[in-house]
C-alpha cells in the first residue's frame, strides 16, 4: 500500500468531521448543501457540498476510494496538482448537476473522487484493483464502468434513486480535462526550460540555415583540439553536401558552440 500523503489525510479528516457535524448539529447542513436554485446566493456550496454525505455507506465508500487511490496520485502530481484535480472535479460535478438536475440537492465527494479515479487510471491504466478484495479489475475498466453506470440512468427515464449521476459525469469529465491541461502546461514549462538551456540555437528555415552555414564556415579549425577539429570538419562537409537541414539539433548546437569560441 502506498504511504499516506499530507493532503489525502487532510481531506479524509475534513470529510469525516464536516459530515458528522452536519448530521448532529442543526444548521450547517442547510448552509453547506448544494441546492441549485440558491447557488447564486450561496456560491460556496459548490465546494462545501463535497464534504457532506447522505449516510455512513456513502461516506465510507468515498473515503475508501480516496484512501486507496489518492496517495499515489498526490505523489505523482504533487500537492498543488492533486488538490487542483480534486476540487476542479468536485466543482465540475456540482456545476453539471446544477445545470441538468436543477431541482435536486447534491451532497457527497463522489465527483471529486471520480476525478481522482480517472487520474489514477490515466497514469496506471493496467493496475489491478480487487473489488471486495476478490474480483480483479484493471483501473481503466473501473473508470469505464462508472461512465456507463452514470450514463445509463440518465437516458432511462424509469431509473430513479438519489444518486447524483450528473455529478459523477461532471467529476469524470472535468477531471479528464484538468489532467490534459495540467500535462500541457507542464510540457510547456519543460520546453521553455530546455529552450533557455540553448538560447542561441541556430534558427531553422531558408534564411536561418544560410546564416548558420556562413557562421560555421568561419570557425577557426586550426585553433581547435584535434577531436573537435575532426568533428567540425565532418559536420561542415555534411552540411555542405546535404544542407544545414541535414544536421540534427545536437550537431547544430555543437557547431554553434564551436563558432562562439
Amino acid at each position: 500500500m502506498f504511504p499516506m500523503t499530507p493532503w489525502v489525510k487532510r481531506l479524509l479528516i475534513a470529510n469525516v468531521v464536516v459530515t458528522v457535524v452536519a448530521w448532529y448539529v442543526p444548521g450547517p447542513y442547510v448552509l453547506l448543501v448544494l441546492y441549485p436554485p440558491a447557488v447564486l446566493v450561496r456560491p460556496w456550496t459548490l465546494v462545501t457540498y463535497m464534504f457532506l454525505h447522505a449516510g455512513w455507506l456513502h461516506l465510507l465508500f468515498n473515503m475508501l476510494f480516496l484512501f486507496f487511490f489518492g496517495p499515489r496520485l498526490e505523489s505523482r502530481l504533487g500537492s498543488k496538482g492533486f488538490l487542483g484535480l480534486y476540487f476542479v472535479s468536485g466543482v465540475g460535478g456540482g456545476l453539471l448537476s446544477a445545470i441538468f438536475a436543477p431541482g435536486a440537492q447534491v451532497v457527497g465527494a463522489s465527483g471529486a473522487i471520480l476525478g481522482v479515479l480517472i487520474g489514477f487510471a490515466r497514469y496506471w491504466p493496467r493496475e489491478r484493483i480487487y473489488i471486495y478484495g476478490i474480483l480483479p479489475v484493471e483501473a481503466w475498466m473501473l473508470v469505464a464502468f462508472y461512465v456507463v453506470a452514470s450514463l445509463v440512468p440518465i437516458f432511462n427515464a424509469s431509473a430513479g434513486g438519489n444518486i447524483a449521476y450528473f455529478a459523477h459525469l461532471g467529476g469524470l469529465a472535468f477531471g479528464f480535462v484538468f489532467l490534459r491541461v495540467w500535462e500541457w502546461r507542464k510540457g510547456a514549462a519543460r520546453r521553455a526550460f530546455q529552450k533557455k538551456l540553448t538560447p542561441d540555437a541556430s534558427p531553422k528555415g531558408f534564411g536561418g540555415d544560410r546564416l548558420a552555414l556562413m557562421r560555421w564556415k568561419g570557425i577557426s579549425v586550426a585553433d581547435l583540439h584535434e577531436l573537435n577539429r575532426g568533428e567540425v570538419l565532418r559536420l561542415l562537409d555534411k552540411a555542405e553536401r546535404g544542407g544545414p537541414a541535414s544536421l540534427t539539433q545536437p550537431e547544430r548546437d555543437f557547431l554553434d558552440r564551436m563558432s562562439r569560441r
